[in-house]
């Protein structure tokens, strides 16, 4: 395990972001309940965003605001990007809305059914569509 470590150098946060990342789609594929997967999907989505946002990140870099100044020699390479940080704050409000219509069709799920396990729920629809 230390040489792992010690080959990604300082990129402890990849993997910080990858062992989230498992633990989203564990969550979104083995778990039976519903809120548990919503949770591991909005646990994948931070990763995600965190990722794209680390990846934009420049050592030595300013913001690109510059004052007004005829004689200064400004490049594009002295300055972070700041198209990834724009896009994941969309994405945080796209998940942020996916997470609450999520919760809400839980909330509603389980009072049809009163419950929110997945194979009780699946029984009840196969019962329905038996009776019909």
């Amino acid at each position: 395990m230390e040489q792992i470590f010690t080959a990604m150098g300082a990129k402890y946060n990849y993997v910080a972001y990858i062992i989230l990342m498992m633990v989203g789609l564990y969550a979104m594929i083995v778990k039976s309940n519903l809120v548990k997967k919503i949770i591991g999907m909005s646990i994948f989505q931070t990763s995600i965003i965190l990722f794209y946002v680390s990846t934009a990140y420049k050592t030595g870099k300013t913001i690109p605001i510059v004052p007004y100044d005829a004689h200064a020699a400004v490049q594009a390479a002295d300055f972070i990007n700041p198209l990834p940080h724009v896009l994941m704050l969309t994405a945080i409000v796209v998940s942020v809305a996916t997470l609450g219509v999520a919760l809400a069709l839980a909330m509603k799920i389980y009072r049809q059914y009163g419950t929110l396990e997945e194979d009780d729920i699946h029984e009840d629809l196969r019962s329905e569509e038996g009776k019909s």
